[in-house]
């Protein structure tokens, strides 16, 4: 996984990147390490965003933009930043959905959002699934709209290119800066220009820096050089006024009880091997704060309070212990599979997803399950009752959520546990995660048996050999399908992390959340008891 973060992380190429610098431009991941406070303490979301994907164009690494949480100025703001080294940082379908989660994200959480531009637009042969719809490049200047509205703060430094209707971006921010001699901003090129009305112009003529703000005024502050931009943006943020917090609980942070590093001891190799969820979480959570609800009930999911970087938080997680779930007098107790929700688990999780709605505590939820249990017994009990139960608590939840899906993700169990349906506000991926529809072994036994009964429609019979050769082809098809790359390129999730890196990201998580002042009544309508 850092083999291949670390290629991302090249960007478009050496070549690409001294092309860069010749122009005396600095590249995006160059630009944020000198706008952070620390780079070391930049979240990257969005890292793999396109890996696998368009390869017929050359590829997209990390979708061509970079992005993601980090302070500045001692405030937490979400970057965002075009890599020109990617296509001229021209923006595919993914580009355009990574840049909407940035949004999204500053918008529920109102955290300040800053962009450096450097674009040459949408990427033509692909207009068709970037500018028209409801979710493509136009709800782009929409978000920026409702962020001022909401009072978030937007910064645009033009730094390059800024072409067409992705000229409207800086512009609707809050303050634009533009770099002499490499930033341009119109709404068409010289080239577009002169096919529309015949006018024959330069760049800087038409949009350059000076252009744009000493004679259309359309930009706040022109800049010599990169460096001097960057270092204008860091103070326009030390310069922000006062931002209204939430307020979430929170007290000194304490250190886990056991090191971070020691979570690869707990998790086993094989998805097959048992392992207690808790001995997980004493290495994530701050030491002696862990308080269990219902331990001795509900067993296959884990529920309690603790802190986090001293961040109040409920938690609910997957036990991947087999465990014995107490039955009444006289009845035979249950013998329960680690990583399957029963109802039992589902009711008690329900209950408390509520209670931490009703608290105004945030809740993490930890995945590592592949379903709910089936068969008659489960049924008869109500299942789908409490599965629904769950499902209404954890979609009406209005505390800041967060996932982390450390093993299986399948099925329903992937809705009920908060996945990228319920709005987390940061959705984590370690990279053992696994997720989709159903395991692997059933997925493709199902598949094998829909295409067989075609075939047998035709009148073709398999021979176990080609049985068997087809069953290999789906299994791999659909082993590619569920590993987290294949999520992460999908922006499914917003980033594969460390494992030891858990407790910071979601450190910064609850940090973030902190910044959104306003939260909606908890209601959760019609509920099966």
């Amino acid at each position: 996984m850092e083999q291949q973060a670390a290629e991302i992380r090249r960007g478009g190429g050496t070549r690409a990147i001294q092309r860069q610098h010749d122009r005396g431009k600095l590249t995006a991941r160059e630009r944020i390490d000198a706008l952070l406070d620390d780079p070391a303490d930049f979240r990257e979301i969005g890292l793999f965003v396109g890996r696998g994907m368009y390869e017929d164009e050359g590829g997209c690494p990390a979708g061509g933009t970079v992005m993601g949480l980090g302070h500045v100025s001692g405030r937490l703001c979400m970057i965002v930043a075009n890599d020109s080294t990617v296509k001229a940082g021209a923006w595919f379908p993914i580009t355009a959905k990574k840049n909407l989660r940035a949004q999204e994200i500053a918008l529920e959480n109102r955290v300040p959002i800053l962009y450096l531009v450097d674009s040459a637009g949408v990427f033509l042969p692909m207009q068709d699934e970037i500018f028209p719809d409801r979710d493509h490049f136009g709800r782009i200047f929409r978000n920026n709209a409702r962020l001022s509205a909401l009072g978030v703060p937007q910064i645009a430094a033009i730094m390059g290119s800024c072409v067409a209707g992705g000229a409207y971006l800086p512009i609707m921010s809050d303050e634009s800066l533009i770099v002499d001699g490499t930033g341009s901003v119109f709404l068409a090129g010289p080239f577009l220009v002169q096919a529309a009305i015949g006018e024959e112009v330069d760049v800087e003529t038409l949009g350059g820096a000076t252009t744009q703000t000493d004679i259309s005024g359309v930009c706040e502050y022109k800049m010599p050089d990169d460096e001097t931009c960057l270092a204008t943006v860091r103070d326009l943020v030390a310069g922000l006024g006062p931002l209204p917090r939430f307020g979430f609980t929170r007290d000194a942070p304490e250190a886990p009880a056991f090191e971070p590093e020691e979570v690869f001891g707990v998790f086993p190799e094989s998805r097959q091997q048992p392992y207690d969820t808790r001995e997980l979480l004493a290495r994530i959570v701050d030491r002696d704060s862990w308080t269990e609800v219902k331990a001795g009930y509900g067993q296959t999911l884990v529920c309690g309070y603790a802190r986090l970087d001293g961040w109040s938080v409920g938690i609910v997680a997957s036990q991947r212990q087999v465990v014995r779930a107490k039955a009444p007098k006289g009845k035979a107790a249950e013998m329960q599979i680690g990583g399957v929700i029963y109802g039992d688990a589902a009711d008690k999780a329900a209950r408390f997803v509520m209670q931490c709605n009703q608290k105004r505590i945030p809740l993490i939820f930890f995945q590592d399950a592949t379903g709910f249990m089936v068969g008659t017994r489960a049924e008869q009990g109500g299942i789908i009752k409490d599965g629904a139960k769950l499902v209404n608590a954890v979609a009406n939840s209005v505390v800041p959520t967060f996932t982390v899906v450390v093993g299986n993700s399948f099925g329903a169990a992937n809705y009920a546990l908060n996945g990228r349906a319920y709005d987390p506000r940061l959705m984590l991926a370690w990279p053992s995660a696994q997720i989709a529809v159903m395991g692997g072994s059933q997925a493709a036994k199902t598949l094998l048996s829909i295409e067989e009964r075609k075939l047998q429609k035709q009148g073709i019979e398999l021979s176990d050999a080609d049985r068997q050769a087809r069953l290999d082809e789906i299994e791999a098809r659909y082993a590619e399908q569920t590993t987290p790359v294949y999520a992460a390129a999908r922006l499914w999730v917003d980033a594969i992390i460390d494992p030891r890196e858990t407790r910071d990201w979601l450190a910064t998580g609850l940090e973030m959340a902190d910044h959104n002042p306003d939260m909606a009544d908890f209601k959760v309508g019609v509920l099966q008891t």
